[in-house]
């Protein structure tokens, strides 16, 4: 995760219509908007009901000194030790300042942002007994813009993520770090620039900000966000390769699809079809020409499984951005149960498959660069370029593509298998959620780069070949918005190739390349 610069800070956008948080309806996309576009946010009149019920339980247990896990005894496998009444605000805070122990670069922004809102969204659905005065100090912060320095690594994924959330309830007390305004500021300063009050945490507050899935879910719902991007973008690779080899368009066929109706499969073809609709370059199979290789005739069958893939983290993901993975839970018949809830293993092993998925686009993608540089496989000039020796043009665009997908494998060994006891043996098997979500999101940003560097060098040889009008519906509009914004590379010429690399990377980062290229195709998840 890189470093959170002023630079990279956008200002709050107050005009944009606000997100109402009622903890059961929120979306990936409008995770995404309050993460990425600062959209604004405010609580429902019927969540701030089922807060004050819940908390008005937690009271009474506390006035009538009921021994309780979470509210009134330590935390994990010190839950035998009673806490006095006078004691209970202390615990909290002490809990919170103990539990905030991670290391490592902090997340960026859009990530604490999305880990705030997911929180908020929990919270509010009532089974936590937090006041909602407390609830609120932490909706206003995201309001506001300001964001806790929260370290990336050193959560289990079990009992949820305790340190890096402890980090975001930090500046809540006047303690930690966070940002305001792209500037870091100890957690006291930016809530006093920001004009908010800090506060101090009650009964079982500092627990049920602390004790859930949210930092995993918040990283994961990202990269998932961004992986459907993704394999939209591959497919759109894929069609311009496609079109530079002349490939023949029998293996898209819908009959030969739907006798193995896989989703993802079916969806795959039918955006190729939708993108080479009308392309002058797409041929049939002739006894010259009688098969492509699998990395273009089997588009359907390698991205399809990726969809399918996506499309199951997906529907994981929004079950859990509206779910309760606090511990212990307050019943609406004020019931206390301490369960698991917290557990990170309904999405750990769906963010290492996310992983695995994401790495087999950046590999496909890496064996077509590889198929349009090399002269021997593409009828090309010899990386793309007029005078290969003198000049090596595309040559280490495969190389560097070869690197990040070599390094996608080691990040895609699934970390969900993985386990270390802790807490005394109390807590003796973890998720190890967060990881799986943090090299999912890796993954799926170097695949990104890889698509990236195949469709600017798909984009150089068509203009090599003159291939520019007779393009098909959307590999057209894909040509054109791509070369807006980067230029063919005199082939004569050898440049400073990272430059143009980071506007590819740059243009398929931003989602305004994708909306161009639906505005003439529709581009599928699954069918």
């Amino acid at each position: 995760m890189k470093m959170l610069t002023k630079e990279q800070t956008q200002p709050l956008n107050h005009n944009q219509e606000t997100i109402i948080l009622d903890g059961a309806s929120l979306t990936l996309e409008d995770v995404v908007a309050v993460a990425r576009n600062n959209r604004q946010c405010a609580i429902a009149e019927s969540a701030k009901e089922a807060v004050r019920k819940s908390r008005e339980i937690v009271d009474k247990i506390v006035e009538e000194r009921r021994v309780v896990y979470g509210i009134n005894t330590g935390f994990g496998s010190l839950c035998n030790v009673s806490i006095s009444k006078e004691d209970t605000v202390q615990l909290q805070e002490n809990l919170i300042r103990t539990h905030s122990t991670g290391y490592g670069e902090p997340f960026s922004e859009e990530i604490v942002r999305a880990i705030m809102l997911i929180r908020i969204n929990s919270l509010i659905k009532g089974y936590s007994g937090i006041r909602l005065s407390t609830v609120e100090a932490l909706l206003a912060m995201l309001n506001a813009g300001v964001h806790p320095h929260i370290p990336e690594k050193g959560s289990l994924g079990a009992s949820g993520d305790l340190a890096p959330l402890a980090h975001m309830v930090l500046p809540l007390l006047g303690l930690g770090k966070a940002y305001y305004k792209g500037t870091l500021y100890s957690g006291k300063e930016a809530m006093e620039k920001a004009g908010l009050k800090m506060i101090q945490l009650s009964a079982k507050e500092g627990l049920a900000f602390i004790n859930g899935t949210t930092v995993l879910n918040a990283v994961g719902a990202l990269a998932t966000y961004d992986a459907i991007q993704l394999v939209k973008l591959s497919d759109i690779a894929g069609a311009l390769s496609l079109e530079v080899h002349d490939g023949i368009s029998s293996p898209f066929n819908e009959d030969l699809h739907t006798i193995r109706p896989q989703s993802g499969q079916l969806a795959t073809a039918r955006n190729i079809r939708r993108l080479t609709e009308n392309s002058h370059y797409i041929t049939e199979a002739t006894p010259d020409h009688v098969q492509d290789p699998y990395t273009l005739r089997c588009i359907p069958q390698i991205h399809g499984a990726s969809k399918d893939s996506i499309a199951y983290v997906k529907e994981k993901v929004e079950i859990e951005i509206n779910a309760v993975t606090d511990n212990p839970i307050i019943t609406r018949a004020g019931e206390v149960i301490s369960g698991g809830n917290f557990h990170g293993e309904p999405l750990a092993q769906p963010f290492d498959f996310l992983g695995i998925a994401a790495a087999e686009i950046g590999n496909v993608s890496e064996r077509r660069v590889e198929r349009l540089v090399n002269h021997q496989l593409s009828n090309l000039p010899s990386f793309l370029v007029k005078h290969p020796g003198l000049n090596s043009g595309f040559m280490i665009t495969q190389y560097a593509c070869a690197a990040l997908v070599s390094e996608n494998k080691i990040l895609a060994h699934p970390a969900s298998v993985d386990s270390i006891p802790s807490c005394e043996n109390q807590e003796d098997f973890v998720s190890m959620g967060t990881i799986a979500a943090r090299t999912a999101l890796e993954i799926v940003q170097n695949s990104r780069r890889v698509v990236a560097t195949e469709i600017m060098a798909a984009c150089q040889a068509l203009d090599i070949k003159g291939y520019q009008s007779g393009l098909g519906k959307g590999t057209k509009a894909a040509y054109q918005a791509f070369r807006r914004h980067v230029d063919f590379i005199a082939h004569d010429k050898d440049i400073e190739m990272y430059d143009e690399l980071n506007k590819a990377t740059m243009v398929l980062e931003d989602s305004e390349f994708l909306k161009e290229i639906e505005k003439q195709v529709t581009l599928d998840l699954q069918f």
